[in-house]
């Protein structure tokens, strides 16, 4: 079976999972977002990254996230499920799953912690993608997961499992994204997981960006991945200076704490966040509010 690569490109916006006042799913508030998204022009859909707060959600809270992700999506973008895990059997749990409710691909994370050698990931990945006949994007993040999947890692994978079609690389090492794409083929699909990075990895032959910005200015950071694959590189570039304050911004503290602020101040969502995390303390939330306000981003008051 033919694999649909190229619907997988653009700005594939990595959905936070809002929480009611309680701590509980919001999914009246997540189908909400998710309607924005495609009407701000995203090109595909994310959950259950980073930025969705995976780690505090438990395996039945994934499952019906996903669920909920591909139900409100109906196949008018390409899904993009997060079903990766510190523990294997989790992993393959989440990743079959989110194949047999319709997915159209899935992201895996290497595992975090346990800080594996390349060996073991390889056969991690090796072992995951042959449980299924969908895409999957591996998810490389060494700030979190305390080690880098190398560029001949993800080379053997590449040449390995026909399913296994990119990586986001939220790695600020760029001698890693070109030997990457050097390796495995400018075919294969990088995309920027640094959201000061979005341009920068246009340039050197990237697929797109699974950018947490996009949450905040959906059209903005789709436009970003149109601009490039149109050729217009200045304007591109104009585009990529305008939105560096508020990528700085969102990163001031442990994503998804002041993505999560901001929205609240947007009144997108309700200011909830799981713990261990937390939202920004006022200072640095006054510090947002000046940002955003220099967007024309804050909500007026009712």
């Amino acid at each position: 079976m033919a694999l649909e690569v190229e619907k997988f490109k653009g700005s594939i916006c990595p959905m936070v999972t809002p929480f009611t006042d309680d701590g509980q799913f919001d999914e009246k508030t997540y189908r909400e977002l998710i309607e924005w998204q495609i009407d701000s022009g995203s090109h595909g859909i994310s959950c259950s990254g980073t930025t969705g707060e995976p780690s505090s959600l438990t395996l039945d809270e994934r499952k019906y996230l996903y669920e909920v992700t591909v139900d409100a999506v109906k196949g008018r973008r390409p899904t993009l499920l997060g079903t990766g895990s510190t523990n294997f059997e989790e992993t393959m749990h989440l990743t079959t799953f989110a194949e047999k409710i319709g997915a159209d691909a899935v992201m895996v994370i290497v595992p975090y912690y346990n800080k594996p050698s390349q060996e073991a990931l390889y056969r991690h990945f090796r072992e995951v993608a042959d449980a299924i006949d969908i895409p999957l994007v591996i998810y490389n993040i060494p700030g979190r997961t305390g080690v880098n999947m190398a560029p001949q890692t993800m080379a053997r994978l590449r040449r390995d499992c026909r399913n296994i079609i990119g990586v986001k690389e939220s790695n600020k090492n760029f001698e890693q994204v070109s030997h990457v794409l050097h390796k495995c083929g400018r075919d294969f699909h990088v995309y920027s997981g640094i959201e000061e990075l979005c341009y920068p990895m246009l340039t050197l032959g990237g697929a797109g960006h699974i950018s947490a910005t996009a949450n905040v200015m959906p059209r903005e950071v789709a436009e970003l991945y149109n601009l490039a694959a149109r050729g217009q590189w200045k304007e591109a570039l104009d585009l990529h200076y305008y939105l560096l304050d508020l990528n700085e911004a969102l990163f001031w503290e442990t994503n998804p704490g002041p993505l999560k602020a901001s929205l609240a101040l947007m009144g997108k969502i309700r200011p909830v966040i799981r713990k261990p995390l937390a939202l920004p303390m006022d200072e640095v939330q006054q510090k947002l509010r000046k940002v955003l306000d220099r967007y024309d981003l804050v909500a007026c008051p009712k």
